[in-house]
């Protein structure tokens, strides 16, 4: 059997790619933006019950540990902020099991950046405009939305309101499932159904699209507020372009025992739905405990942004080595 060694981009491509970093460094580096690189294995990873952490066992001089390689460089670039680095960006290798497609892969590389004293707002609109530089043929406009509105058009459904029976219901029939696959599913995972296989779709033809106030349940490391309606709502905002999430950003929470609270709530999620624990990290909650200053932070997968750049089918396509090839 003859073994494929060759790289799943093309090397014309990669120097595009070089070329597309090369970019994105200049225009942090304009705003005074420091960048930092930090390990991508940690002590604790993301106890989110909808990502799948990868970890290993590793022989350090305290023994046998398990480190866990991050789903994104958050965590220590938080440490940093507490330990007052000012204005943050990184271009950081995650991991991310299971997620294989056209727009995924195992291994890839995440644009995260923190910006201390800015609100939800002016990270928006510097998101955008770093995404304008790198696409300098989009000409379209950026219009907000929020994720309640979104289900009432699409859907005719209030996502705070619906009863679980009937989100399982709707997720079933749109994703053309048996109900009897979704029976011990959440609120929110049949949400998250709804949001990727109805609502993204349409978001970002012809315009950047920026959602704001997900539900409360769904804010992550991000704070929560009250919106208009009076509902409470997370802190963050999502961006798509052409249908595909590029982007996601919150007003960080700096509360150590809240995160530690939501924390421990997600591994107990965890145990009750058959996954795995996983493993907290204990230095971050040290580091809001010593202070984190208030301010912003956004990730953005920068491989699909360069995938969207050069017009490439599939994220491979603009990868040195794919996950399975490597």
């Amino acid at each position: 059997m003859t073994t494929n060694w060759q790289p799943t981009a093309d090397i014309e491509t990669l120097r595009e790619r070089a070329h597309l970093l090369a970019r994105v460094r200049a225009f942090f580096t304009e705003r005074g933006v420091l960048e930092v690189e930090t390990p991508v294995l940690g002590q604790g990873g993301s106890t989110d019950v909808h990502l799948v952490s990868l970890s290993t066992l590793a022989r350090t001089a305290s023994g046998r540990r398990r480190l866990w390689l991050q789903t994104s460089p958050e965590f220590h670039m938080k440490r940093l902020l507490a330990a007052g680095s000012g204005p943050i960006f990184q271009l950081a290798k995650s991991f991310r099991d299971g997620e294989v497609g056209v727009r995924h892969n195992i291994e890839f590389t995440m644009l995260e950046w923190y910006r201390p004293g800015f609100t939800m707002a002016q990270l928006i609109d510097e998101t955008t405009t770093l995404v304008a530089n790198i696409l300098p043929s989009f000409a379209g406009p950026v219009v907000h939305y929020r994720y309640r509105a979104l289900f009432h058009t699409y859907l005719t459904v209030d996502p705070f309101t619906a009863s679980l029976e009937m989100l399982r219901r709707l997720a079933a029939e749109r994703g053309q499932m048996s109900a009897h696959a979704l029976a011990n599913e959440g609120r929110d995972t049949c949400l998250d159904l709804l949001m990727s296989m109805v609502i993204e779709p349409q978001l970002g033809r012809n315009e950047l699209s920026v959602v704001v106030d997900y539900p409360a349940s769904q804010a992550a490391l991000a704070r929560r507020h009250q919106d208009t309606d009076g509902e409470w709502v997370a802190s963050r905002f999502e961006l798509y372009l052409d249908g595909v999430e590029l982007a996601n950003g919150y007003d960080e929470l700096t509360d150590a025992a809240e995160q530690r609270a939501r924390f421990t709530e997600d591994n107990a999620e965890r145990r009750q739905i058959g996954l795995p624990e996983v493993d907290v990290d204990v230095s971050l909650l040290a580091a809001l405990e010593h202070g984190l200053p208030e301010g912003a932070g956004v990730a953005l997968g920068i491989d699909r942004l360069i995938q969207l750049a050069l017009g490439k089918a599939r994220l491979e396509d603009v990868l040195t080595f794919s996950t399975p090839n490597c």
